[in-house]
This record gives C-alpha cells, structure tokens and sequence, in this order.
C-alpha cells in the first residue's frame, strides 16, 4: 500500500516513472496555494491561500464542511459574488470586513496577488512550535495536543455531538516486505468532520475502498487529497509506517 522500503530497495529518483513526489516548496509556502479557477480568466490575479495561517484560527472542518469548500484545490464554484453574499470566504466570521478584512478595493491585493508566498513574514511565529523535517517542519498534530494553538471548531453549524472515535486502523501493505501502516482516527477528527473523508473520498467500511494505492494517493487521490502538498507529505513515511527501519 506504500512506498518506502521500495525506494530503499530499487532507488528513488526524478526519473522513476511509479513514484513522484511533488517539488518540496519553502515551509513558508507548503500548503499554500493559488486559487486560479476563474480569476485570470477575468483579468484578475489569482488568490493566495495560506493553509497554515488559517489553520492557527480554524480547524479543517470549517472550510471543508461549514462552508462547503470542496478538498481539492480549485473545484469548488466559488465566486466573488457570492463571496460579497456572505458565502465562502465572506462568510460571517470570516473575510466579512468586520471578524477580518472584507472585499473592499483596498484589500483586492491581500487575497487577488498571484503570489503563493504572501504572508511569509509571518511564519517565524511558528518557532516555537514542535518541529518536523518535512512539509512546514511543524508538527501540528503535537502543537494541537499540547495546547499551542486553538482553531475554532465552528463558526454557525455547532457539530452534532463530541466527535471522539479514536479507533487506529492498521492497513496491511500488499507489498512483500512492506510494514503496515495506521491510520489514527483521533489525530484526524481533532480537526475534521467524518463526511470529510466518508464516503466520498473512503468507503466506511475498512478495505472496502476499491483501487486505494500509494501510486494514486500521490496522483492526490485518498490519502494524497491532503498528504501531499497541505497535511504532511508521504515522503514522511515513518508517520504512517513506523516499522520502517
């Protein structure tokens, strides 16, 4: 189901055709990203998106169930209309001129810069966060359990009940010679919704998801909706694979 032992084994290279693993950007700019849907088409720069300064304020499940931006990148219709409307990023709360900046002229440049390192300055904040070699190089899933940061877990929509499923999921490989892999409930619904992931990017019931591979999770399908250029990368593969020696 995953790659490790293969790259020790038979190499790892820009030239292997199975396994490609996105350019690694500065850690300022991991999981930042341009939002281009429509922007250049109108004459406008795209939007910068930084996943890791909104995630100090907002847990995952804000923007991807509450407001209803889809988990890739550029396939939610969103519109500077609806924006204005009080929808998306002008929900209220949000980008609604008064919880933060809204979508007067003289704050067009603060989103519409076509610039993926905006707001960098800002990273040296995160020094004192646990650190990671890969992705930011922060550990956010320790940041949050250590109580360094705080997102808010809603902003209209309260979640139904406490949501505290913390069942680890072991995935055998099925590969030879390839150690299992775990998949933490707990770390995962800290930030996110259930329907997040169920049903339409896993099935809910385990090995049931049909063609689940480490090959598409780095094409950014499964796994690699978030894994690969937002949450941290797959080339950290002992997070997923602590048997790797």
């Amino acid at each position: 189901m995953c790659l490790p032992l293969l790259l020790l084994t038979a190499g790892y290279g820009a030239d292997n055709p199975w396994w490609t693993f996105p350019d690694a950007p500065p850690p300022e700019e991991y999981g930042n990203l341009l939002i281009n849907r429509t922007s250049e088409k109108n004459g406008v720069k795209a939007a910068t998106f930084s996943h890791w300064i909104h995630r100090l304020k907002y847990s995952c499940r804000v923007c991807h169930f509450e407001l209803e931006f889809n988990m890739k990148a550029n396939t939610t219709e969103i519109t500077e209309e609806e924006n204005r409307a009080g929808r998306y990023c002008g929900t209220s709360g949000c980008h609604d001129g008064k919880a933060s900046f809204g979508h007067d002229k003289p704050d067009c440049d603060k989103c519409h810069n076509g610039n993926r390192g905006y707001g960098k300055e800002k990273f040296s904040n995160l020094s004192a966060f646990p650190r990671r070699e890969l992705g930011n190089g922060v550990d956010w899933t320790k940041a949050l359990r250590k109580g360094l940061m705080s997102p808010v877990d809603y902003l209209v929509i309260k979640p139904s009940s406490d949501i505290s499923f913390d069942k680890r999921i072991k995935l055998e490989a099925e590969w030879n010679n390839i150690p299992p892999a775990f998949f933490p409930h707990k770390a995962h619904v800290a930030v996110l919704d259930c329907n997040n992931c169920h049903p339409d990017i896993f099935n809910i019931k385990k090995k049931t998801t049909k063609h689940f591979s480490m090959e598409l999770n780095l094409k950014g399908e499964y796994c690699g909706v978030c894994h690969l250029t937002v949450a941290f990368p797959m080339n950290d593969c002992k997070r997923c694979h602590p048997g790797i020696q």
